[in-house]
């Protein structure tokens, strides 16, 4: 099994093979261990992650180590790169998985700036599909983040949940949280016990990471983003309004209030109980990418994702070489094929019109309510046939903490659009027995907390160029103008 320490390449492996395996270079190295694009005795490509020498001395871990890959071999093999072996080298522990050749999604953000369209829609519906089919095998993947995405030729492919508790031992060890602090649940920032909901959540964090290109409580030092994570609303300014409903769900501080990862596949696409197979080929269909391979040797990923985590990032098990490795373009779906999958999404996903943001709000004002001086902003209003949806933020200044149901009550039921030359109003729409508008978070905000807020209107008139609206505290914005989808 021991081979001779290896020459040129400072990323091969100083081991010929480990079990079966004939690592052929250095993907990157994380907490748990370093993780090779290697080779199975077919000649396929693998990836495969060894497990730290010190770690697999533990009969604790050893436990947890066999019971945790039997847990991820019964993983559905869909939208997940599947554990494929797990064994023993010796004093080395390994886990086999099958290789992406992608991209994950932070390089593509990073690089390229935030995904649109169908494949922002297929991500969602992706790592959706693969958190329902971890959690169906009785997984909590707990470390759900953009560089745990792999963006490979037929969609996003969710990695890493083969090491959920493995990481526990790290924890007891080091006395660090595991987990990425801009994509940790609040649950997990206040180290209580982790279930599938802070998974949920991880994936409100990352589709609104997608959209927008920062995460939705921000970056920097640990301590700041946790506070932000348990306490503050989520940014989601400029996020499509298909999704940000479900999003804002997702993001509930309430772990009962999230729905689940089956639920949220559900209400994506439009259907009960969707088979997370059926959801797998429509990913795949409206999936497209372009990419140009400019690998050079050597680069491996630092398996950082820039938001300032507690604990060390596990190193990504099947991705490609470094951020500079591969070049990613998406591109529109096409095709008869292409644009019947992409119809099931867009017709489920948009309650209301417009993916493209605008430069600057329609209007803002400044108010007061209850000695709070809050900062009113006008985002857009667009139109879709006879339906219209308003977007607007609302940031408090400075004054008292400020409960939001005290305008609104629980919804923004009470919001109106007003046609000034006749006095006609409009109420927002209804759906599945609810308003087809925001829900009011049930939290304080303080100076400096910004509250997204959007409402969806129907049987407007066509004919209308410029509306008001009206929502209570706020007063009348007039003369708005509407903008076509």
């Amino acid at each position: 099994m021991d081979a001779q320490p290896s020459t040129g390449d400072p990323t091969t492996t100083h081991r010929r093979t480990i079990g079966p395996y004939v690592p052929v270079r250095r993907l990157g190295e994380g907490g748990m261990g370093i993780v090779y694009l290697a080779r199975d005795p077919a000649g396929r490509q693998v990836a495969l992650k060894v497990m730290r020498p010190e770690l697999a001395a533990q009969e604790e871990f050893r436990a947890r180590f066999r019971k945790e890959a039997e847990a991820a071999k019964r993983v559905a093999r869909f939208c997940t790169a599947p554990l494929l072996d797990a064994g023993r080298d010796g004093d080395r522990h390994y886990l086999v998985t099958e290789y992406v050749d992608g991209p994950d999604l932070s390089s593509v953000i990073d690089a390229q700036g935030p995904l649109s369209g169908s494949n922002l829609d297929a991500l969602a519906v992706g790592v959706a599909t693969a958190l329902a089919a971890i959690h169906e095998a009785g997984i909590v993947h707990r470390d759900l983040k953009p560089s745990n995405i792999l963006l490979s030729p037929l969609g996003p492919r969710v990695i890493d949940f083969g090491v959920a508790h493995l990481a526990d031992t790290l924890a007891e060890r080091t006395g660090t949280v595991i987990g990425t602090p801009s994509y940790m649940s609040p649950e997990q920032a206040r180290g209580e016990p982790v279930t599938s909901a802070a998974d949920v959540f991880a994936w409100g964090c990352v589709v609104a990471y997608a959209a927008t290109g920062r995460p939705p409580f921000g970056s920097g030092p640990a301590p700041e983003v946790l506070y932000r994570v348990a306490h503050h609303v989520p940014y989601l300014t400029g996020m499509d309004e298909r999704l940000r409903a479900l999003v804002e769900q997702a993001l509930d501080k309430d772990p009962a209030r999230r729905p689940s990862a089956q639920r949220l596949l559900d209400r994506l696409l439009g259907r009960e109980e969707v088979a997370v197979e059926a959801a797998t080929r429509i990913v795949s269909d409206i999936w497209a990418t372009s990419a140009e391979p400019t690998r050079r040797a050597g680069t491996a990923p630092d398996g950082a994702d820039g938001s300032g985590g507690a604990a060390p990032d596990e190193a990504g098990a099947g991705r490609t070489g470094g951020r500079r490795g591969r070049r990613w373009v998406p591109v529109a779906a096409a095709g008869g094929a292409l644009v019947v999958a992409a119809a099931v999404l867009v017709l489920a996903l948009r309650p209301f019109g417009g993916s493209t943001p605008q430069k600057g709000p329609l209007a803002t004002r400044d108010v007061t309510f209850n000695g709070s001086s809050l900062h009113v902003a006008i985002d857009a209003v667009r139109r879709r046939g006879t339906s219209v949806s308003v977007q607007l933020t609302v940031t408090l200044k400075d004054g008292n903490r400020w409960w939001p149901r005290d305008l609104f009550g629980a919804e923004m039921s009470g919001a109106a659009l007003v046609d000034p030359p006749s006095g006609s109003k409009f109420m927002p729409a209804s759906k599945d027995g609810g308003c087809l508008c925001s829900a009011l978070p049930t939290q304080f905000f303080h100076p400096g907390d910004v509250l997204p807020l959007y409402a969806t209107y129907t049987n407007v008139p066509e004919g209308l160029e410029e509306i008001g609206f009206d929502a209570p505290g706020f007063g009348l914005f007039a003369g708005l103008p509407v903008s076509p989808e």
